[in-house]
């Protein structure tokens, strides 16, 4: 049962715990029960990023953002059979009085496969990494490792899990460590190379990639590393018609202090003491046509956030597809670089 508990969560819990607890279980699901312990609803991080998409917020009960119709079954051969007939995370198995009483996960058969995207990634490894000084005085931020091998390469790695294997590179600082890391590496990644002559911010190196596609293409930083269903985010991206999608992870910080929040006069009109905020924050990943390239100078430093904006005020369609918090490693301090590794390979 201690086991169980992780995947329960009762019906009073925010759509924030609730993410929280997903994030804990790493399976993507959360079954909601009462104070009685029976079963009301299941949500996954998918019925999260919908319910947040169609406006709901971080506040919201949980129960408004669940499926009320959960698949469950009554005995281990019922969960397997729907299992295996169907894409579910887990089974319940539920008892005559509506209480869990089991889970069926599946354990001991093959894991689902992605599906393949076949998508172009281009990735910007041309900044000086200067927030992980002194590592990179001596290799490009790319190429310090995390665990057994670099983060682009763990980067690289995640995208060819969906059989996206056409790989063009950004490079300016140190770009023929780089370059001679991967002439060396026993892995055969097919990589084209595209070198600055100055630094060109993280959006303006891709005026170099001009013409070179006819689709969508993925548009990622080298310093993190994204492990959610990039399926998804393709799919999100095509039906809405967007130019832009920004993967946002959601940002959660416990404040140490009592926030007060003041009025005219002075007058309190609220008080939280130490208060959890949450907010999105931009990944650095993309996914982008190819019209957005044709739009950026030749030669001109540019951040892409700002390329967004100018697309945005185009009134082009750019929008976010947030993912959790869970989902993004980002390796640019310091601090993280062994919290990604503890992550990645265990303590």
């Amino acid at each position: 049962m201690d086991e169980i508990q992780k995947y329960m969560g009762k019906d009073s819990l925010t759509v924030l715990e609730a993410m929280r607890l997903i994030d804990n279980n790493q399976r993507g699901i959360l079954f909601i029960i009462n104070n009685d312990n029976k079963l009301l609803g299941c949500v996954t991080d998918g019925d999260i990023r919908r319910f947040l998409l169609s406006g709901g917020t971080m506040d919201n009960p949980v129960i408004d953002a669940a499926n009320c119709s959960p698949k469950y079954a009554k005995s281990v051969d019922e969960a397997k059979s729907l299992y295996h007939n169907r894409n579910y995370i887990i089974i319940p198995i539920v008892g005559n009085d509506g209480r869990i009483i089991d889970l069926y996960t599946g354990e001991g058969f093959e894991l689902k496969r992605h599906n393949s995207l076949n998508v172009p990634v281009v990735i910007n490894a041309g900044g000086k990494g200067t927030r992980l000084d002194p590592f990179t005085r001596i290799l490009p931020k790319p190429l310090i490792p995390i665990g057994d091998i670099p983060i682009i390469e763990h980067i690289m790695k995640e995208y060819q899990s969906y059989s996206c294997n056409d790989f063009h590179i950004i490079v300016n600082y140190k770009s023929e460590l780089m370059k001679a890391y991967f002439a060396e590496s026993e892995n055969d990644y097919n990589i084209t190379w595209y070198v600055e002559e100055k630094p060109l911010g993280t959006g303006g190196g891709l005026s170099l990639l001009r013409k070179k596609f006819t689709g969508t293409f993925f548009f990622s930083n080298c310093d993190a590393l994204l492990t959610a269903n990039y399926e998804s985010i393709v799919k999100f991206h095509k039906e809405n018609k967007n130019m832009i999608t920004m993967i946002c992870a959601y940002k959660n910080i416990n404040i140490p202090y009592g926030v007060v929040e003041m009025g005219v006069n002075g007058v309190i009109e609220s008080m939280k003491e130490k208060p959890l905020m949450s907010f999105l924050t931009n990944t650095g990943s993309y996914i982008v046509e190819p019209e957005v390239i044709g739009d950026i100078e030749d030669g001109v430093s540019v951040g892409f956030p700002d390329i967004v904006e100018k697309e945005r005020k185009k009134g082009k369609r750019v929008a976010v597809f947030p993912v959790s918090e869970n989902d993004w490693m980002d390796m640019g301090q310091l601090p993280e670089l062994e919290k990604m590794r503890i992550k990645l390979y265990g303590k």
